[in-house]
């Protein structure tokens, strides 16, 4: 397994660094940074802080994704789906948490609520031609290669 060192920064005391739950789990946990709980509504949202802010390397990309017993249990889940930490924003970590069920959910100070996975990208070089190869599927869009 490859590792990347990631520099972090508290930006509150109080603040937890992300932990790993498992010895092979490419997500590390961020935890919510409040005073109280936060509370979401159904098919609401809301940003809850984490209180830290990192440098991605260069050629990497910081992605937020669920925790899946948090979108299962409770249908909290990142508004966006997933989030993306680019390598030169030096901001605080938010999550913009949506509620998908039609309870009202509570997030608690220290709680997990999302995954931070590290990962290597590639740019694009974009070149505009006039033609694309052709392929079996060709324009084939949503659902074109069956069900299952």
């Amino acid at each position: 397994m490859q590792k990347v060192k990631v520099k972090i920064k508290k930006l509150l005391p109080e603040a937890k660094l992300p932990a790993y739950g498992s010895e092979f789990a490419a997500g590390a946990d961020l935890y919510a940074l409040s005073e109280h709980s936060i509370r979401i509504g159904p098919r609401e949202t809301a940003v809850v802080h984490t209180g830290l802010a990192v440098e991605i390397p260069a050629g990497y990309v910081g992605l937020i994704y669920a925790r899946s017993g948090l979108a299962t249990r409770e249908g909290l889940a990142p508004a966006n789906k997933v989030g993306v930490i680019d390598a030169d924003y030096r901001g605080e970590i938010r999550i913009a948490l949506h509620n998908h069920s039609k309870y009202e959910q509570s997030v608690e100070p220290g709680e997990r609520v999302a995954q931070l996975v590290i990962a290597p990208y590639l740019a694009a070089e974009f070149e505009e031609c006039d033609e694309l190869s052709d392929t079996c599927r060709g324009e084939g869009g949503f659902g074109s290669t069956g069900k299952g």
